[in-house]
């Protein structure tokens, strides 16, 4: 941030003001604030020539501590929770609203719920002097994770592989599924196609299918998580 008194003529000494206090050291015809330990700062200038005349103060140059949002980071529900919910925090001195997927920008302190299953990217606006007074931050690849309760191969394109979302990337994941019986049908990795109903080359029928899946958390740990879903045929 550089002031500028729009006065340059050779000869010229300046005095700067913070909030009415005399700058020391500062005798040019602009000033860079250093640093600001105030939400806001009030400038002002004066000039004097060089035969002794001396200007009024200049209007102010009202300065008003901002800024692009720092050490982002994001948080989510644990997997496969029915309500995901996604907690964005950041450090900064602005006043910080936020948007999921370019939705709607939001006063919501980083909190969304019911976020969908997939891969998202929230963006985070600094609105504390105009509507977005500094350069917004983009935090992308926020995968939550969630199953299909169904799919329906029947070779449309649509829904035709099972498989689980926002694993991919991930090492050491394995993903087993069974029919009723317990009877083990096949075994995936995230980054697969997914299962597309077969059996030994047979289409299998119409029924509820399980899966268990074995992923690390957060913490190193490695969480397992059973449940079922419905092939549609």
């Amino acid at each position: 941030l550089k002031l500028d008194s729009n006065v340059n003529r050779t000869g010229y000494q300046y005095e700067w003001y913070a909030d009415g206090q005399l700058i020391p050291f500062v005798s040019s015809s602009t000033h860079t604030p250093l640093s600001m330990n105030k939400d806001q700062v009030v400038y002002t200038v004066r000039a004097t020539s060089p035969n002794g005349c001396v200007s009024p103060l200049s209007p102010a140059f009202v300065v008003i501590r901002s800024g692009s949002a720092a050490q982002m980071a994001y948080a989510l529900t644990d997997g496969f929770a029915d309500n995901q919910t996604l907690t964005v925090t950041n450090t900064g001195y602005g006043q910080y609203q936020y948007s999921l997927d370019n939705g709607p920008v939001l006063d919501n302190a980083g909190v969304f719920t019911n976020v969908s299953i997939g891969e998202h990217t929230v963006t985070i606006y600094d609105v504390k002097d105009s509507e977005f007074s500094c350069e917004e931050r983009i935090i992308t690849q926020v995968k939550t994770v969630d199953y299909p309760h169904f799919f329906t191969p029947n070779g449309d394109g649509v829904n035709d592989q099972w498989n689980i979302n926002g694993l991919s990337g991930k090492p050491g994941i394995k993903i087993y599924i069974f029919d009723r019986h317990g009877k083990l049908l096949k075994e995936l990795i995230p980054s697969s196609p997914g299962w597309d109903g077969t059996y030994n080359g047979n289409a299998l029928p119409a029924s509820d299918y399980w899966f268990t899946v074995e992923y690390p958390d957060d913490y190193g740990n490695t969480r397992t998580y059973r449940n079922h879903f419905a092939l549609k045929r």
